[in-house]
């Protein structure tokens, strides 16, 4: 072989049995359009009884027939990715790019500084060298106790990366990795057991002291710099830069929430690289000017990299850099690729995932889908970017990079002298006349800015890439109540939504700027709050025609029926074979069920709600953040498996409203049975509908749990089920009233 012999630094692979699944979904979706015909040829005549509610069945069947087509982009064309390290270490070694760490922060009380001090030092502990590492994080609450958390932890770096390198410690986040493991009885030795005994009195120190110390406000500070020579660990070696940033915050400025935060850190970087690139300057406002110019020319163009992370997303794997620099480092496939996004994983999900929090099938299987249209969407966390990308520019022939002639920039000005100039980027009016937050930087106004920002990146003519290696690269902290996911899926769906009716609509804006696949793969996403209209009918009204002997659907004699089988069974066995092949479990699989009823009847119908609200001028963008605390009876119960409800919120009395109505459809129909009706008959004339309520039952099992038998903390309170109980009673009575 060889030594000029082309070999990739990462591998592309066809998911298997694509040719199977795409027989299916074409069999499927002859069963959908039989269904169709069907509703359309068989309809009630003027007059006859259930003719409203057969043509709203037809809306809410086109509907879930339309959105199948859309999801077939997301699994038509599935692909799997592969890198070779080692190849990038015989190449690369020496030419390896500067990779800069950003992390976010918001709000101490429900994101503890010891939890986001804890990914801060996993990502500084990354097999990689340290002179080429920089971590920034972004304190939007300018808080004391995470200011002074993270200066302890540059102190205490000192000893937990040289412990994590000597011993080859997995993962690297201290609150992780002691809470996994005990002291080690073999393998490492005594100088293991030894060393590990004395980090830990190390992080029990750090605990406290981040517990009782307190001090003065700072907004930008660089703890550690990794081109002083002072700057060293234990053994001697270079530690990363390490630099904190709380931007000023003005009520009269609107601040953008973690897209500016985003915005600052990328234009403090951007500064920094132009300080160590020209002489310095005293002209504050030449400066800005230059640094406007600098981001949006091609020239700057160095070959930088930036991670951004969730605080709560510590790294699992110190090797994750140099997967994702198998993508943007090699020689003949890595010209056009803007990102790469692993999956979003958490540490806390428990074997049966009563939340559906893992999104198996999102990571497993859409996000490979995508990737096979041209890469997957970036998520906000997870994500290694291309600097230059992410700052606007567009795909052109001079967007290759030689990294072997790639210059590093020296840096002229002191710690002190870059502390002090480079605060004026952290001003709330800096991106004042900018095209920061519209051209260049994260996208503002979206409470999902991530999805609308690679959306926008894409339609410049980049690409991304989707690696979901065998050992997650990244874990972070599921919500642990039902509250806590519904709040999450709504901003989620709303920020989607959004999107859709926005000027970066998939719909219009993407298109002929993306494949048709990956259009389609966001146009599923950005109509997931929608969904709610069809799912509320379908799990309204057949109950209740049901419970007044309406028939909406073919008996059983009828060969209408089949197409009305096939597509119900083969739909929800095809979804069992995805959860199981994503290592899940069969009541993992019914669990994420029953989660995407409740998404779809709550979260979704007050995100389209409020997005309507919001389009006609009755509401403004909020920013919801997740809880990452949990109380220690809450944590058990959770541990257990056991949901969680412990508020009032609107949208647990949908859910228990609906619930309990499905419940009194379902007693009403036995009791007429047991009355003066033959279960025979009503079997053979409305199958369907038993069915339906039946299962609608079956999934709310939990909730009639919370609602009428538990009587922990975390049960329903009693005021959701007395409103539950007596809205769904007047809505039943009604309608038995009326027809």
């Amino acid at each position: 072989m060889g030594s000029d012999k082309y070999i990739p630094l990462f591998e592309t692979k066809r998911a298997r049995a694509l040719v199977l699944y795409r027989s299916f979904a074409v069999t499927l979706s002859v069963g959908i359009c039989l269904i169709l015909f069907y509703r359309v040829s068989y309809m009630p005549k003027d007059g006859e009884e259930g003719r409203w509610f057969w043509i709203g069945l037809l809306g809410a069947e086109l509907w879930f027939g339309f959105y199948w087509v859309l999801t077939q982009a997301l699994r038509w064309n599935q692909v799997h990715r592969l890198t070779f390290k080692d190849r990038l270490s015989q190449r690369y070694e020496k030419f390896l790019p500067r990779v800069d760490v950003f992390v976010c922060t918001a709000d101490p009380t429900i994101e503890p500084p010891i939890m986001v001090i804890s990914t801060v030092l996993s990502a500084m502990a990354y097999d990689y060298p340290p002179e080429k590492l920089a971590i920034y994080l972004s304190d939007d609450a300018g808080s004391d106790l995470t200011f002074h958390a993270l200066l302890e932890a540059s102190i205490f770096a000192k000893q937990w990366i040289p412990y994590c390198k000597k011993f080859n410690v997995q993962p690297r986040s201290p609150a992780a990795y002691f809470v996994s493991k005990s002291p080690p009885h073999d393998g490492g030795g005594q100088s293991q057991t030894r060393d590990f005994l004395a980090i830990k009195v190390k992080v029990d120190l750090f605990v406290l002291v981040y517990l009782t110390k307190g001090g003065a406000s700072c907004i930008l500070g660089i703890l550690i710099d990794s081109k002083d020579p002072c700057s060293t660990d234990i053994d001697g070696s270079a530690l990363p830069t390490l630099v904190y940033l709380a931007r000023e915050k003005r009520p009269q400025h609107f601040h953008n929430f973690k897209a500016g935060a985003m915005n600052a850190l990328v234009s403090l970087f951007v500064y920094m690289l132009i300080l160590w690139a020209v002489p310095p300057c005293k002209d504050t406002n030449k400066l800005a000017k230059i640094n406007v110019q600098i981001r949006v020319s091609s020239k700057i163009s160095n070959g930088q990299i930036i991670l951004n992370l969730d605080c709560d997303m510590y790294s699992n794997d110190p090797l994750t850099v140099r997967d994702a620099l198998c993508f943007f480092m090699d020689e003949e496939k890595s010209h056009d690729i803007a990102f790469v996004q692993f999956p979003q994983c958490f540490a806390n999900v428990t074997k049966n995932d009563p939340y559906s929090s893992s999104l198996r099938v999102i990571t497993d299987v859409e996000f490979h889908g995508t990737d096979g249209c041209g890469g997957p969407l970036y998520i906000g966390t997870g994500c290694f970017h291309r600097r230059d990308t992410l700052c606007g520019r567009e795909l052109n022939q001079d967007s290759k990079i030689d990294w072997k002639k790639h210059d590093d920039h020296k840096r002229q000005q002191s710690v002190h002298e870059l502390e002090a100039e480079t605060k004026t980027l952290a001003s709330c009016t800096y991106e004042q006349n900018t095209e920061w937050g519209d051209e260049m930087g994260l996208k503002y106004g979206c409470p999902v800015e991530d999805v609308i920002t690679g959306l926008s990146i894409q339609c410049k003519g980049w690409k991304s890439a989707y690696l979901n290696p065998e050992r997650k690269a990244f874990l972070g902290l599921a919500p642990s109540t039902l509250p806590q996911v519904l709040v999450q899926h709504k901003r989620w769906s709303e920020g989607d939504f959004q999107i859709l009716l926005s000027k970066y609509s998939p719909a219009w804006y993407a298109h002929g700027r993306i494949s048709l696949g990956l259009q389609l793969g966001y146009c599923c996403y950005c109509l997931w709050a929608p969904n709610c209209l069809a799912t509320l009918y379908y799990s309204i009204i057949p109950s209740l025609c049901l419970l007044k002997g309406i028939s909406l659907f073919p008996q059983v004699s009828s060969p209408w029926f089949l197409p009305f089988a096939y597509v119900i069974f083969g739909k929800y066995i095809n979804s069992l074979v995805e959860f199981l092949r994503a290592d899940g479990t069969v009541l993992g699989w019914w669990n994420e069920q029953r989660i995407w009823l409740y998404k779809r009847t709550s979260s979704y119908l007050f995100a389209t709600t409020d997005t309507v609200l919001k389009k006609l001028g009755f509401g403004d963008t909020a920013f919801a953040i997740t809880d990452k605390v949990a109380d220690e009876d809450v944590s058990e119960r959770y541990e257990k498996e056991m949901m969680e409800f412990g508020s009032a919120s609107p949208m647990l009395v949908v859910l228990s409203t609906l619930a309990m109505l499905n419940l009194f459809c379902l007693v009403g129909v036995v009791k007429k049975v047991i009355m003066n009706e033959s279960f025979v008959r009503l079997y053979q004339t409305m199958p369907l509908q038993i069915l339906l309520c039946g299962v609608l039952v079956l999934v709310n099992l939990p909730l009639y749990q919370g609602l009428l038998l538990r009587k922990d903390r975390g049960r329903m309170p009693t005021s959701v089920t007395l409103k539950s109980s007596a809205v769904a009673l007047l809505v039943c009575a009604t309608f038995s009233f009326l027809h």
